[in-house]
């Protein structure tokens, strides 16, 4: 297997009105492509900011961090993005009025001269469903859905914008039965590669996991 994501000595602290405070103490991590990975740890272990350091919405005070063999230099969720890694965070950014496919295609909308191209918008979507077996209807109003197939939505989103690896923020947090039902299946059938930060066994057990990375 190949090293897709890799992160030497990572250091970051947080400066609190009663002093500074180590979120992350030298963390190494080394992830290869196509495994599914869970990061464990108690609470305020660095779980959340080691993978806020990944997506380039903090920067680490030290260490280093190469994407598929590259050192990034700057951290920031677009060169993020650029690079293949893509996050889904516990608070969905959608827009309930639009469809699954407005949805998934927003700001990055085919084009059919200057006007954007719905056929094709809804053909895209439909194929980038059937390759990775996420089910959906290009049509579904978003607001319209349970929140396990939203979530659904928010991981096409991210395939759709090229990402190689994808960042869950605890994917099961509030959801109902059926919606952890949904978003194991997802998981479950989709071949890339998967970091979780998730409290919840039984999700990560029915999913498949297959690396625990323990933050102390």
């Amino acid at each position: 297997m190949s090293i897709i994501l890799q992160a030497e000595k990572l250091y970051k602290e947080y400066k609190t009105s009663s002093g500074a405070v180590n979120a992350l103490n030298g963390v190494d991590l080394s992830i290869e492509k196509g495994l599914f990975y869970a990061i464990i740890g108690r609470s305020g272990s660095g779980k959340s900011t080691l993978m806020n350091v990944l997506y380039g919405i903090h920067t680490p005070a030290s260490g280093e961090v190469f994407v598929k063999g590259e050192k990034v230099t700057k951290f920031d969720p677009k060169e993020a993005i650029r690079r293949g890694i893509g996050m889904v965070h516990q608070h969905f950014m959608l827009v309930p009025s639009f469809t699954v496919a407005e949805n998934i295609v927003l700001s990055r909308e085919p084009k059919k001269g200057i006007l954007c191209d719905r056929k094709e918008e809804r053909r895209q979507v439909a194929d980038l469903s059937r390759e990775y077996g996420l089910e959906v209807n290009p049509d579904d109003v978003v607001g319209d859905l349970s929140v396990g197939l939203q979530q659904r939505v928010e991981i096409l989103k991210t395939l759709y914008r090229g990402a190689d690896v994808l960042i869950l923020d605890e994917p099961t947090n509030n959801l109902d039965i059926e919606s952890i039902e949904i978003i194991t299946a997802t998981i479950r059938d989709y071949a890339g590669t998967v970091i979780a930060i998730s409290h919840d066994r039984e999700f990560l057990k029915d999913t498949g996991i297959e690396r625990e990375i323990l933050l102390e």
